[in-house]
């Protein structure tokens, strides 16, 4: 037998056995690799599929695979973060509707039991069963907005319209309210028109609610401000108070629905926890950002920015 022969027969022999090698170990590497893959969907678990292995081609299907684990835990999260608020919702819902009818039955019953009362406080009486009624059902409006929001079935069409204008009738709109707080109101809207492609009704909507905001929440900073500016082909209006604010690991929350501050379930305020949620998406829905920078009993700003247009 030639040498060459010998030599062939060498590597033929080795190659049999790198292949058979290669492959139990690739057999070794896909269950380890079942393993813990079961492991990690049977438990919930947040883990990635670490397995030590110099083949080009499992390296990226395990790539892959971390990506789906990825993707499939994100699911998971916002899921549960969805049935949490949802609970959330159902608990205030039943809290902001309970209270001010259970406060209508009390006097609906004495109503009905003192046949005698005075004329004088039974008008009371009934004033503040209209005041509760409007409560009621403006807590249902907001209810229903903001479902009809999330769900896209109410289109805001969008058209030019002057932003100083709209900001103007707003501050108008509420001026009853701010003249009986006694708050020192500082108003600073520029003469000449700004356009943005926005809707009117929507816009009012949001003003409306932050300017409710500044008063019902820093009536204690007794100053109440709304300026508009231009910044860059941006408008911006500036809705600020110098109340008790916001305390900073609250502020990226403010805007998710129903949430609220500790005190601000307090009936006085009547806090809901809709009322920036739905401010935030129609904002968004109008093309614009709304931020909240705060710092406590020194300034408070509800900032939303909208494109310029001529």
């Amino acid at each position: 037998m030639s040498v060459a022969t010998v030599v062939f027969a060498l590597a033929f022999v080795f190659a049999l056995g790198w292949h058979s090698y290669r492959q139990r170990k690739s057999k070794e590497s896909l269950l380890a690799i079942e393993e813990k893959l079961k492991a990690i969907v049977d438990q919930e678990t947040s883990g990635k599929l670490l397995v030590a292995t110099d083949e080009k081609e499992l390296q990226l299907v395990l790539a892959q695979i971390n990506r789906l684990l990825a993707l499939n835990q994100q699911q998971v999260a916002h899921y549960h973060k969805a049935k949490l608020e949802q609970r959330k919702m159902l608990a205030n819902i039943s809290h902001d509707l309970k209270t001010p009818l259970t406060v209508m039955i009390a006097y609906i019953e004495k109503l009905e039991l003192d046949r005698e009362m005075p004329e004088q406080e039974r008008m009371r009486i009934i004033g503040r069963l209209h005041e509760k009624t409007e409560q009621v059902i403006s807590q249902m409006n907001k209810f229903f907005a903001l479902a009809k929001l999330e769900a896209g079935d109410e289109l805001l069409p969008l058209s030019r319209i002057d932003l100083n204008e709209v900001c103007r009738q707003s501050v108008l709109d509420h001026y009853e309210w701010l003249a009986s707080t006694g708050m020192d109101v500082q108003i600073d809207i520029p003469e000449k028109p700004i356009y943005i492609q926005g809707n009117k009704e929507g816009l009012e909507r949001v003003l409306s609610n932050l300017i409710a905001n500044a008063i019902r929440y820093g009536y204690e900073g007794n100053v109440f401000g709304l300026s508009v500016t231009e910044e860059e082909g941006q408008a911006v209006i500036d809705v600020w108070d110098k109340g008790k604010g916001i305390p900073e690991t609250e502020q990226e929350r403010i805007f998710e629905r129903m949430y609220t501050l500790d005190d601000a379930r307090n009936p006085a305020f009547h806090g809901s926890g809709l009322g920036l949620s739905i401010t935030k998406r129609l904002v968004v829905a109008m093309k614009g950002t709304i931020t909240a920078i705060s710092t406590p009993y020194q300034k408070t700003i509800f900032r939303c920015t909208f494109k310029k247009i001529r």
